[in-house]
């Protein structure tokens, strides 16, 4: 049997659960690197996501709390687009992608994790990065801790 270690998900799973919305708290604690928030505009801020898909997982959030696109003011869409554009030149600079997913799920039925606030999630892709590993048992292998992309994507979204 072969294991597949991801020790800093214990962290999790030992922690006191957020009551509420995550994406209005979070941003509230300026305890930007624990919560994983990257990068803050006047509109929305970019956090990543706990449980990537692949590295350099993202979300960009509006911080706003409303359930779908059209709750948002113009003013907001616009903001959260260009954010979306500087994330994927941060994320192309720091880690060499081939391509690019970016989505929204509007619904629980269409795959909303936390229907109540809208967010885009971006999930940068390679060439092979699925393998059989998806089909065995829903694994994912995430070849770099979650904290050291946490700094490599600061370090590309701020500077």
């Amino acid at each position: 049997m072969k294991v597949l270690w991801a020790p800093w998900r214990m962290d999790y799973i030992l922690s006191d659960k957020t009551q509420g919305c995550i994406f209005c708290e979070l941003p509230k604690q300026n305890r930007d690197r624990e919560n994983l928030v990257l990068y803050r505009s006047s509109r929305a801020f970019i956090i990543m996501n706990r449980y990537p898909y692949n590295n350099g997982h993202i979300m960009i959030v509006p911080y706003q709390h409303v359930p779908a696109l059209d709750g948002l003011p113009d003013e907001t869409l616009l903001d959260i687009m260009k954010v979306t554009r500087h994330a994927v030149s941060s994320i192309r600079k720091a880690f060499m992608p081939e391509g690019f997913n970016i989505g929204v799920n509007i619904g629980r039925v269409a795959g909303a994790g936390m229907e109540e606030h809208i967010h885009l999630h971006m999930v940068p892709r390679w060439a092979g990065d699925t393998s059989f590993m998806t089909v065995f048992d829903d694994v994912r292998v995430i070849p770099e801790h979650i904290l050291e992309t946490y700094d490599r994507l600061f370090a590309a979204l701020n500077s």
